[in-house]
């Protein structure tokens, strides 16, 4: 298999090439996806004692109730590693594919985009792992257990630990949601200021609808939620400013241009 190389911006190829060229992307990344699994699912066992570690000590002994279910939740995580690990590359092949659309000037924004974005997904996780999800399992795990005998089964565990982690990586994406509908014009700096209080409330709505049912889930995810919407706000004023002096820039050499 010959690896496809980066065509440049309006360089034009058949659709027999293009077809050709996303079929090897695929590839690619299906690849990827079964290098990076292979390699989690030889080292599950730490990943499995990395995403029990939020639990408290005398919980972190989880209970199975079938007899393959062992070997797929371990199989089911080293998956969702494997995706996750291979993420770079899947996005990658996916840009290159899509960049010869993309005029050479944007190409590198675009790249700084897909950088800020994969840089606020980890840090979301990283505050899902280390901050809410260990205070919500603990309220869970010992809610009313003077009424229960509460034994924690792992293929419960695991989904609602990954499903948490997903939903706060993604509540660190609001900035470029916010700054994204700025510079289409959907959204402007003045109306996010006018409309603070109302940000506010679907900012709180979001994070309820959000994985996580207890309420220390949901506390702790509006609280990063709240700041990161406030942070929107004063990063679309400068943004605003930006396109601004661009525009002004771009008048000024249109007037130069046209007198000589």
């Amino acid at each position: 298999m010959r690896l496809p190389r980066l065509l440049g911006y309006g360089e034009e190829a058949t659709l027999v090439e293009h077809l050709d060229e996303l079929r090897t992307r695929i590839f690619v990344s299906l690849i990827a996806i079964a290098v990076v699994f292979a390699v989690a699912f030889a080292f599950h066992e730490e990943l499995i004692r990395f995403l029990t570690h939020p639990l408290p000590e005398d919980r972190r002994k989880l209970i199975t109730l079938g007899v393959a279910e062992p070997f797929l939740t371990s199989f089911k995580i080293s998956l969702m590693a494997g995706i996750a690990g291979a993420f770079p590359i899947i996005l990658w092949q996916l840009w290159s594919f899509l960049a010869p659309a993309v005029q050479e000037n944007l190409q590198r924004k675009v790249v700084g985009l897909v950088a800020l974005s994969a840089g606020l997904l980890a840090a979301g996780i990283a505050f899902g792992y280390f901050i809410v999800l260990p205070k919500a399992v603990q309220f869970l795990t010992s809610y009313d257990d003077e009424l229960y005998d509460i034994q924690i089964r792992a293929k419960d565990y695991y989904s609602f630990a990954i499903m948490v982690l997903m939903g706060v990586g993604l509540v660190f994406e609001l900035p470029l949601v916010v700054l994204g509908l700025v510079r289409l014009g959907i959204l402007s700096a003045s109306t996010l200021r006018r409309n603070r209080r109302l940000g506010y409330f679907i900012v709180c709505i979001v994070a309820v609808l959000l994985p996580g049912i207890d309420p220390v889930t949901t506390i702790l995810e509006i609280i990063p939620l709240l700041a990161l919407f406030e942070g929107s706000i004063w990063a679309s004023v400068l943004l605003e400013k930006r396109l601004r002096l661009a525009e002004e820039r771009d008048l000024a050499e249109g007037g130069l241009a046209e007198e000589h």
